[in-house]
């Protein structure tokens, strides 16, 4: 590990320090290499603005295959946007229309959300809606991964199940009118 900088992001994104990798050979960092070292400024910032067209584009993507893009690529697609749009051509092969339709795909996922108390497949019903998911579609589906809830082995009860049922009502209303919506608070990590 001595080789990774104290400034591990830094390092993630190229910014390692010394010279460019086109400056002259015997180039060194100091007073002696402002200019070696502006140069370096200058490319690392252009590193960065690259990165950030291309996580952009990784996640315009994303959407474009997914309909969404989930938080976690938001980030991943920072430092590796490819990795983002695999996922999205592997999630397409299995969401995109075939003897089911898409939409009855993402709302069976939001069922299985509510029936597992996962707050994470609640957001599915954001490709629901996109897909043309109706609010009695949205309804009617939630209400099976309710009673789901209560008969699943190890489910979590039919009440507990209708508290993500709701959550999935409160955020198809607020996406539908554009309003700020979240399906979970990002975690806290405490230590």
């Amino acid at each position: 590990m001595d080789d990774v900088p104290p400034d591990l992001f830094g390092w993630l994104f190229g910014r390692r320090g010394g010279p460019p990798a086109d400056a002259p050979v015997g180039a060194t960092t100091g007073a002696a290499a402002e200019p070696a070292q502006a140069e370096t400024v200058d490319t690392t910032s252009e590193r960065e603005e690259n990165m950030a067209d291309r996580a952009e584009e990784a996640n315009a993507y994303m959407k474009e295959k997914m309909l969404f893009t989930p938080r976690m690529f938001q980030i991943i697609n920072t430092v590796n946007p490819e990795a983002g749009e695999r996922f999205a051509d592997f999630y397409n092969t299995i969401w995109q229309d075939g003897a089911l339709e898409r939409k009855i795909k993402e709302l069976m996922f939001t069922a299985i959300g509510v029936a597992y108390r996962s707050p994470a497949c609640l957001i599915h019903v954001v490709p629901a809606i996109e897909a043309g998911a109706t609010d009695g579609e949205i309804f009617e589906a939630v209400s099976v991964g309710m009673i789901a809830g209560g008969f699943v082995p190890g489910g979590p009860g039919i009440p507990y199940a209708f508290q993500y049922a709701l959550k999935v009502l409160e955020v198809a209303g607020k996406y539908r009118a554009g309003e700020p919506w979240e399906y979970v608070e990002p975690a806290e990590f405490k230590m």
